[in-house]
């Protein structure tokens, strides 16, 4: 496997580490998304600790008003978080 292989494997596993409820393995709830976020991504996304901000990113996150997050709509934090990241790098 190649090393982005192996990344892109993370990022899935990451995301069914989190999408723990019983018959709910390829969603998240926002309690969830925000143990995810407030874990894997506390030195990315600034404010993890504030609920306000968990609430806003969920609900940006959550396309289809359904009350989860799918692997899909997930797919909208991680390019976002790729972004920022990338232009970060070009500040250094």
């Amino acid at each position: 496997m190649t090393k982005l292989e192996d990344h892109l494997e993370g990022i899935i596993n990451i995301f069914h580490q989190y999408s723990v409820r019983t018959g709910h393995y390829d969603t998240l709830s926002k309690s969830e998304l925000k143990k995810l976020i407030t874990t894997e991504l506390v030195n990315t996304i600034k404010n993890t600790k504030d609920q306000a901000t968990i609430d806003r990113i969920f609900k940006d996150l959550d396309e289809d008003g359904d009350q989860q997050v799918d692997f899909n709509e997930f797919l909208s934090l991680v390019a976002s978080v790729l972004v920022t990241a990338h232009e970060n790098i070009h500040k250094e």
